[in-house]
């Protein structure tokens, strides 16, 4: 039995790709899933897993998601010591608690290529800062998210891997939620 967080990309924005969480648990729980939660619309998931994988845990909720709401989403599966990593990790944890809201993990499906690394890295965005790992682009947004011009999208492009973005307050309610005692691990 492990805890996974996942997280899915591009549900419920803008009127696509709409799924409704109660139909998501329904769903997961049919897959097999154990203690399933989902925290808000976008997509954040935690569950047990009975002897699978993370490839087989991701392949089981997409061919899920396909066959059931009928289209595809990128897929994030990650381990609770993964998700302490990386916000153990964030080069801007020592900012402000008022900052909070301004603090972004961009999560990568897969570690880039050093060379799009570097030449990310050789940019700069103004009243923006990031540092990159091979799992997550940490940013901090002076203006806030909705201002950013280094954001999901470009971050794709530029490293060519999927990614999602998170805020530092849903990176840290997942983690608690999948720190919760009640959980089987």
């Amino acid at each position: 039995m492990q805890t996974y967080i996942i997280l899915l990309r591009g549900i419920n924005v803008g009127g696509q790709k709409k799924i409704k969480m109660a139909d998501l648990r329904m769903l997961l729980e049919k897959l097999g899933f154990q203690n399933i939660t989902t925290y808000i619309q976008s997509g954040n998931i935690v569950l047990v897993a009975k002897d699978k994988t993370r490839k087989n845990v991701e392949d089981s909720i997409g061919d899920g998601i396909r066959e059931y709401f009928g289209f595809e989403v990128p897929i994030f599966v990650k381990s609770k010591k993964d998700f302490e990593r990386i916000i153990t990790e964030n080069p801007f944890k020592d900012k402000p608690a008022s900052e909070g809201n301004r603090i972004y993990f961009v999560l990568l499906k897969n570690a880039p290529d050093q060379r799009h690394i570097t030449t990310l890295e050789q940019e700069t965005y103004k009243n923006q800062e990031f540092s990159i790992t091979d799992t997550c682009v940490h940013l901090y947004c002076k203006n806030g998210y909705g201002n950013a011009k280094l954001e999901n999208n470009l971050i794709e492009r530029k490293l060519k891997v999927q990614a999602t973005t998170r805020n530092l307050r849903t990176m840290l309610k997942l983690l608690e939620m999948a720190k919760d005692e009640t959980r089987i691990n």
